[in-house]
């Protein structure tokens, strides 16, 4: 019996791929030596391949109608055994539909968001699960995965380990905490007037340095960190992707919200400080696949209101619920992290 050949489609974003890491890793242990093509955008091509998960990574520009023609047309001169689509959006589930893969798996009509999308699987998974990471297992076990999830290790370069700590050191520092203030959209995030006070309470009193984590288009938003700063002085950092992964994985902890450096943070095994709102962390909070007992794990802690209500509607007004969360509260968190870690 020939090996299965598996189309896995996550396009973006760096969190949501994080999530579906485990799930595609669970296909891998179940078929090692399956053909596991992942398809997604080239944005996060350098993401995909350091999980070592998949045989081959396509590429694809969701926006670009002679990509997504090339893309349609090269699906269809495969054979795929299964398409899975991780990401459950018109977008991603029309590709292997339009590819003409004979099995497409992907979420019910109770999990998805997205209506209608589901019409365009031949196998929809209605989910028992709660976290979008144990929700994306079951998915890879409709494909035939024994579990639904299993460990995974990234692999960052060490040319790129060597180049930020170095760069670190230019700035005499040694041990640091990483802020990631930006969270896509503004209703999840936690004001830059905080985490500069932030800076100052982690500076004057665990003696350590902040690095400000942030993307394109952020640079108003990691101004004003700095600017309520002071004389705690952060150090702003906009780096590659593999450079993210270095600064995160050498980090004494991380602190921001529901965004994809968090994620990306835990999956390589940094401490977090987790700050949510209105996205439920039940759902979307911190996951680390070896500690699964039901508790949180040790390595994160989760600050949520307990007013906090469930909504992933975009707006561009700070949550209510995360304004109750103070800068007192989340210094205790991250000394919490940090005295652990001596």
């Amino acid at each position: 019996m020939s090996e299965p050949r598996f189309l896995v489609v996550r396009l973006g974003s760096l969190g949501d791929i994080v999530h579906t890491f485990p799930a595609v890793a669970g296909l891998r242990e179940s078929f090692p030596k399956a053909e596991i093509v992942w398809l997604t955008h080239p944005r996060w091509k350098a993401l995909v391949e350091s999980s070592e998960l998949a045989t081959e990574i396509w590429e694809t520009e969701t926006r670009s109608y002679k990509s997504l023609r090339e893309i349609i047309g090269r699906i269809r001169k495969e054979h795929f055994t299964a398409a899975i689509d991780y990401q459950g959006l018109w977008k991603s589930a029309a590709l292997p539909f339009l590819g003409r893969v004979s099995r497409r798996i992907g979420f019910s009509s109770q999990t998805i968001r997205e209506f209608g999308v589901p019409v365009l699987y031949t196998d929809r998974v209605r989910c028992r699960q709660t976290h979008i990471t144990d929700q994306n297992g079951e998915l890879s076990q409709r494909a035939g995965a024994r579990n639904g999830i299993t460990p995974v290790t990234l692999s960052v370069p060490s040319i790129q380990e060597v180049f930020v700590l170095q760069l670190l050191r230019g700035f005499a520092i040694e041990r640091y905490v990483v802020l990631s203030p930006a969270g896509g959209w503004r209703s999840k995030c936690w004001p830059p007037d905080r985490y500069g006070a932030l800076c100052q309470r982690i500076r004057g009193a665990l003696g350590l340095r902040c690095v400000v984590n942030y993307g394109p288009g952020e640079e108003g938003l990691v101004s004003a960190v700095k600017a309520a700063s002071g004389a705690a002085d952060p150090v702003a950092y906009n780096g590659s992707l593999a450079q993210l992964m270095a600064l995160l994985r050498n980090a004494v902890c991380i602190v921001g919200g529901d965004t994809g450096p968090l994620h990306l943070a835990v999956a390589l095994g940094t401490p977090t400080v987790a700050i949510f709102g209105p996205t439920d962390p039940a759902r979307n909070g911190p996951y680390r696949t070896g500690d699964r007992s039901g508790s949180a794990s040790s390595l994160d802690i989760v600050l949520r209101s307990p007013h906090a209500m469930a909504t992933y509607k975009r707006s561009d007004e700070v949550a209510s619920s995360i304004l109750e969360i103070d800068v007192d509260t989340v210094f205790d968190a991250v000394r919490r992290q940090v005295e652990v870690r001596r």
